[in-house]
């Protein structure tokens, strides 16, 4: 891609999902688009509009941006068996760096315009202990900041019933 090309592009906003899956624990995927993949990371208690609730991210493997799409129920005896569904999607705009040396040097900022997600948020690596995926995904202080949010479910009875089985669009771990 051509300085332009990633110029006009970030002008636009790039694209961030939030996958809600049921694999072995219910957990969020939190996939932001940088440099032509979808940066991805594991988020056990799900993402956050409240900035006093900072949430472990753990950083897995990345995935095409044709995963952005995907909904449906991964096969069983496939990884991470069991339903996906968007949670929310939209773009982002990067608040400090190019997202490619953040993602390098474990710090990432961003504001999200999402559904439900929006506003100033950062994603910070964690030193010191773990494997160096670990990760913290943090809502920034902001006008859409909000003290009493609470994490709504989006894999409901119905919409499983509407789901397919299906093999994802990618290779995973």
């Amino acid at each position: 891609m051509t300085e332009r090309a990633v110029g006009e592009r970030r002008s636009r906003g790039l694209r961030f999902v939030v996958h809600e899956h049921k694999a072995t624990r219910l957990h969020h995927d939190f996939r932001l688009e940088v440099a032509g993949v979808l940066k991805s990371w594991a988020v056990p208690k799900g993402p956050s509009m409240n900035p006093a609730e900072k949430r472990l991210a753990v950083m897995v493997s990345d995935h095409p941006l044709v995963y952005a799409e995907f909904e449906g129920i991964i096969p069983e005896g496939s990884y991470g068996a069991g339903p996906v569904v968007i949670w929310d999607t939209g773009t982002y705009v990067p608040l400090e760096e190019d997202p490619r040396d953040g993602v390098k040097t474990g710090k990432l900022a961003f504001e999200l315009h999402g559904k439900k997600l929006k506003g100033a948020f950062a994603l910070a690596r964690m030193t010191g202990r773990g494997t160096g995926k670990e990760w913290l995904l943090m809502k920034k202080r902001d006008a859409h900041a909000d003290p009493q949010w609470k994490l709504k479910t989006a894999l409901t009875p119905q919409r499983l019933k509407g789901l397919e089985v299906k093999t994802p669009p990618c290779e995973t771990e």
